[in-house]
């Protein structure tokens, strides 16, 4: 079953302190963390990847954002990439079937040609509005979540704006996942966090079944 809680690790966001912040949440139960760093040198980010790499090895699935390359030299999970990114089967070439490939859709039609690749998941989004983001794509809305679940099989991942206060209706809509920056890396207690995350992703499952 795919991850309920994906972690994004931006690098600017939380300061001087990734690698405590990865351990943190790889220790209360995050399966898949992804590390986001837009602003850094190509040195600087892939020294951060070799490390958490390691810091992250066989407890939680790492996934390097925009970066093949350094997802495969640092021995990652895998990759995420955007629409003005390396294509899904150019990163695949790079990253091999052994890493995932996931691939960020913001419209119907980035979407439908995201299932017809070899993405191992499609993250799609802003749900809400986001603050991460220097030049967000528009809104797309829960809704959206509804209307191209029945489009795919790949797991679907919802990005944008999403938080403990609206994540159930997320993952009612039909999300398998939901990606969280800011109500994790900022909450006081990242942990505790976590904990309600999987918390509420659990009941959420368990009422659909």
């Amino acid at each position: 079953m795919f991850p309920s809680l994906y972690a994004i690790l931006d690098a600017e966001l939380a300061g001087g302190e990734i690698s405590s912040i990865a351990e943190a949440l790889a220790s209360s139960g995050v399966e898949i963390i992804q590390y986001r760093n837009k602003r850094a040198s190509s040195l600087a980010a892939y020294t951060d990847c070799v490390r958490l790499a390691d810091l992250l090895s066989d407890r939680s699935r790492f996934i390097v954002n925009d970066r093949a390359d350094f997802a495969a030299l640092c021995g990652a999970g895998g990759v995420h990439i955007g629409q003005e990114d390396l294509p899904v089967e150019a990163a695949r070439a790079v990253c091999g079937y052994e890493r995932w490939v996931g691939i960020s859709t913001h419209n119907l039609a980035q979407f439908e040609a995201a299932t017809q690749t070899s993405a191992d998941y499609v993250a799609v989004g802003p749900i809400f509005a986001t603050a991460t983001k220097n030049d967000p794509d528009p809104v797309v809305g829960v809704d959206f979540v509804r209307r191209v679940r029945s489009m795919t099989s790949k797991p679907i991942v919802a990005i944008g704006g999403i938080t403990l206060e609206n994540a159930e209706e997320v993952f009612r809509a039909g999300a398998d996942s939901i990606a969280v920056i800011r109500d994790l890396i900022a909450a006081p207690d990242p942990s505790l966090r976590v904990v309600q995350f999987l918390n509420l992703a659990r009941q959420v499952r368990h009422a659909r079944n």
